[in-house]
C-alpha cells in the first residue's frame, strides 16, 4: 500500500531535508535582525489635497546637502545619502575607535498630471516636507474624426 503524508508533515530524514534545516537555521529571522534596520527605508506619507499632493518623508540625521529630490516624468524620486566617519583618536594620535557608516536610501514614486515646476520641498527637525502641485484637469477631451 502507499505511504500518506500531509502536506507540510514530510520527514526531514533525508539529505535534502536536513540541508534545508540547515539552510533555514542559519538564514533565520534571527540571524537577519541585525541587518533589517540598514535595508529599511525611510517612512514616508502622502496626503492629496484639491490642489496638491503633499509628502512627508522621515530622514533625521540628514541635512538638505545629503538629500536629493528629482522629478522625470512619472517619477518623483527622494535619494538621501548618509556619509559619515567618526575617529577617536588619543594624545598619541593612535586610533582608538574608527567608525564609518554609508548608505543610500532612496523611494521613489508614480506621479503623473502634476506641474514639476512648482514642486516645493523644506527640511525640518528631520522631517522633509514636499508640496507637489497637480496640473488643472481640462476635462474630457473630445477627439474630432476627420472625413
Amino acid at each position: 500500500m502507499f505511504d500518506l503524508i500531509p502536506f507540510g508533515a514530510r520527514r526531514r530524514d533525508d539529505a535534502f531535508g536536513q540541508m534545508m534545516k540547515s539552510f533555514n537555521d542559519v538564514f533565520s529571522e534571527d540571524w537577519f535582525a541585525p541587518f533589517k534596520s540598514s535595508l529599511t527605508s525611510f517612512k514616508t506619507d502622502i496626503r492629496e489635497t484639491e490642489k496638491a499632493y503633499l509628502v512627508e518623508a522621515e530622514l533625521p540625521g540628514f541635512s538638505k546637502d545629503d538629500i536629493e529630490i528629482s522629478y522625470a516624468d512619472p517619477y518623483l524620486t527622494i535619494k538621501a545619502v548618509r556619509k559619515e566617519d567618526n575617529k577617536l583618536e588619543n594624545e598619541d594620535q593612535q586610533i582608538i575607535r574608527s567608525e564609518r557608516s554609508y548608505g543610500e536610501y532612496v523611494r521613489r514614486f508614480i506621479v503623473q498630471s502634476i506641474n514639476p515646476d512648482g514642486i516645493s520641498a523644506s527640511l525640518k527637525d528631520g522631517l522633509l516636507k514636499l508640496e507637489v502641485p497637480k496640473q488643472p484637469d481640462t476635462g474630457i477631451k473630445r477627439i474630432q474624426i476627420n472625413d
